[in-house]
């Protein structure tokens, strides 16, 4: 049941690195620049309020640990997170392989 939920949840992720990356696309050619959508421009979306009260709350925790890990995290571009994010789901999701000298005869 678990490797069936990381195999969909990493296929979801992909196909919205995949979206994200065509929508960047879409937005840098008609802009004539390059644009990027960054992880807080999503979360901002989807969350909407729960996003500043999260980031004020892991401030107020370890402000040195919102500064090395949640600061650049939230700074980066979204479709190249939802990609590795997706290849690592799905690589979680894989069946276990049989061990050497294990034969499989019908």
């Amino acid at each position: 049941m678990i490797r069936f939920l990381c195999r969909c949840l990493g296929l979801l992720f992909l196909a919205a690195g995949f979206v994200g990356i065509v929508y960047d696309g879409a937005r840098s050619i008609a802009n004539n620049a390059v644009l990027v959508t960054s992880v807080s421009d999503v979360a901002s979306v989807v969350f909407k309020d729960r996003a500043a009260s999260l980031q004020a709350m892991a401030e107020g925790g370890q402000p040195m640990l919102w500064k090395l890990l949640g600061l650049p995290f939230t700074l980066s571009p979204a479709a190249p997170v939802a990609l590795v994010l997706g290849l690592a789901l799905l690589w979680l999701g894989q069946p276990t392989r049989a061990g050497i000298g294990t034969g499989f005869r019908p």
